[in-house]
């Protein structure tokens, strides 16, 4: 598909330095784009491809000029209007509406007439599929599931029983909501399943990455807010509940009950404890360790940076004697106030 440049600058609010009828159909880097792509610089660290870009036009922010020729569009951030273009430039396409002679339906789901149902995927009793949802091959609906308008479930995703969706959620291939949670007690000496008895429940516009897992509720149900985007594998225990338009980056887990605020980004590989509350506007840099509860907005940090394996075993080495240094020290305090 093309657009003219006039068409992509108005579309993005943008202001054009070039020509308004020339045509690009794809996007690409700055490094690798043609004539016929539409790039952009986010970063000023990359700035210094600019001039030597082949890129058909190129979205920077507001006041960024270049000592070539190259077309620019203007915009306050280029990062967003770089998504908005390319989402226009690659537009989503909707499956052909019916439902796969190999998918199996039971008789008393509701299902909307514009749904798209592949091949391969069980729908159980009591499910409630809204119009404009796709379900992909594979995937599986327990019962009593409802799924809201406008829904792209994809491939081999398993929507465990009474799992609610809002509207306009995305659900990558692999995903698992509802799969009950680590409920184990230990009854002298021998564990024993505690019943988890709680739902899912996801709000509107949620995506959810490939391979991620999220766990019912013991007895209250596990939240998922509006707006919250969340990448690949991670792991979601039961009775989290996490606050509109966080965003969680892969390798993420969190613990049991525990409750993430809203507007909060947290980094890949990070470990949060359970039954702990994290604050709106909480920023966790990748591989941090939060084991207990953050009560300001603000950007937290833990975990030690890589360096060479000499100095880290040095260090592991103090590490361990850090105990007996305090004492050392502490008693030399003690002896100089005496």
């Amino acid at each position: 598909m093309s657009w003219t440049l006039a068409q992509i600058a108005q579309h993005i609010n943008g202001q054009l330095v070039g020509d308004p009828d020339y045509t690009v159909t794809a996007v690409g880097t700055l490094t690798d784009a043609g004539p016929e792509h539409l790039s952009f610089l986010a970063n000023t660290k990359y700035k210094k491809y600019l001039q030597y870009t082949r890129a058909g036009a190129v979205i920077v922010a507001a006041g960024v000029e270049s000592d070539s020729d190259i077309q620019l569009i203007q915009v306050d951030d280029p990062y967003v209007a770089y998504a908005k273009a390319a989402s226009l430039l690659y537009p989503e396409t909707k499956p052909e509406a019916g439902i796969h002679p190999t998918a199996w339906v039971h008789p008393q789901a509701e299902i909307a007439a514009d749904v798209t149902i592949g091949p391969n995927v069980t729908i159980e009793q009591g499910v409630i599929i809204a119009a404009g949802t796709s379900i992909g091959p594979g995937s599986v609906i327990e019962a009593n599931v409802r799924v809201g308008n406008t829904c792209r479930i994809k491939a081999n995703v398993t929507l465990c029983r009474e799992v609610q969706l809002g509207d306009r959620v995305v659900i990558h291939p692999g995903v698992v909501i509802g799969a009950d949670g680590f409920g184990i007690a230990n009854d002298k000496g021998r564990w024993i399943k505690v019943p988890q008895v709680g739902r899912v429940v996801i709000g509107n516009d949620v995506e959810i990455g490939a391979n991620t897992t999220i766990d019912r509720g013991a007895i209250d149900d596990t939240l998922i807010a509006d707006g919250v985007k969340l990448d690949n594998q991670i792991q979601i225990g039961h009775n989290v509940r996490i606050g509109e338009h966080t965003v969680i980056a892969g390798c993420v887990g969190i613990a049991g009950s525990t409750v993430v605020g809203k507007y909060c980004a947290i980094g890949g590989g990070t470990g949060i404890a359970g039954h702990i509350e994290i604050a709106d506007g909480v920023q966790l840099t990748g591989m941090s360790m939060v084991t207990k509860s953050i009560t300001e907005p603000g950007v937290y940090s833990s975990g030690i940076p890589i360096e060479p394996a000499r100095q880290w075993h040095k260090n592991v080495v103090r590490y361990r004697q850090l105990d007996k240094l305090f004492a050392r020290v502490e008693q030399l305090e003690k002896q100089l106030k005496d």
